[in-house]
């Protein structure tokens, strides 16, 4: 049995309402700023890093690293509280809302990678970005992590964030110790192998949920988050305007808004 891992946590922020923040591959905690300060004190954000991300320690290669992510996030849900994920931190956080319901009051995920809901919806999207990723994942294959970090940071920054060339090397090498989670969960994301899209499991996601997707970003994310809001009890979705799939980072403000706007809309009890 696998040793657990403790999470290394960022407190952000200083409001009343209690937030779990889950950040996206090879960033980390800390990213969640912008987003804290944009919500001037309406929230204060528990924001884990992931293994082998920011300070938390590398994944010890023992068991599923899906498994593990969602058991050593789990630990640092207390209470019931509300859940920001994005991207894969998405993910996780879909899981959770899944699988402990009575834990979170409810859930923002900004563009969930969870490819499975357009592989169900619309395969075409699905291969379409598998094309344009392929370059990262055969650089994963053979072993270049270094290059396979800095396709996939494009492939998702686009030519809105920074070039890999003139990011800071502590950031750089940052990146690269966290790339190698991308193809260790890439079955659970695109095979829903965990089965949380079985109708009778995410049923059970029966609190407020909120989908975010840029305006710019990549197609199949959208089918995502159509295919999520069909499924969930209580989903609703919203786009933020100007952003890509980078949206949390780069447009904290717009983010902020819409997750307020949506928390504002909560039932008393929520």
């Amino acid at each position: 049995m696998a040793v657990a891992q403790n999470l290394h946590v960022t407190q952000l922020g200083q409001g009343d309402r209690p937030v779990l923040a889950l950040h996206c591959t090879i960033a980390h905690s800390g990213v969640w700023a912008g987003l804290a300060a944009a919500m001037k004190g309406q929230a204060s954000f528990i924001a884990p890093d992931m293994l082998s991300h920011g300070r938390s320690p590398d994944w010890d290669r023992q068991g599923d690293l899906y498994d593990r992510l969602t058991e050593a996030t789990l630990e640092h849900l207390t209470e019931p509280m509300d859940l920001i994920g994005h991207s894969f931190g998405a993910a996780i956080a879909l899981r959770l809302a899944v699988e402990h319901p009575a834990l979170v009051r409810s859930v923002a995920l900004i563009e969930p990678v969870y490819f499975a809901v357009a592989q169900q919806d619309a395969p075409d999207l699905v291969a379409e970005y598998a094309h344009v990723a392929q370059p990262c994942m055969d650089a994963l294959a053979s072993g270049d992590e270094p290059l396979a970090a800095r396709l996939f940071n494009r492939l998702w920054a686009g030519d809105r964030g920074p070039r890999w060339s003139d990011m800071p090397e502590t950031a750089r090498a940052g990146m690269v110790r966290g790339i190698h989670l991308v193809s260790e969960v890439e079955n659970e994301l695109i095979m829903d192998s965990k089965g949380l899209l079985r109708p009778e499991r995410i049923a059970h996601a029966n609190m407020p949920v909120l989908l975010l997707h840029g305006a710019l970003t990549h197609p199949v994310m959208v089918a995502i988050n159509s295919g999520l809001k069909s499924r969930l009890p209580m989903a609703e979705s919203a786009v933020i305007e100007g952003a890509g799939h980078m949206a949390p980072i780069s447009h904290p403000t717009e983010t902020g808004a819409l997750i307020e706007a949506f928390w504002n809309r909560l039932p008393a009890t929520a």
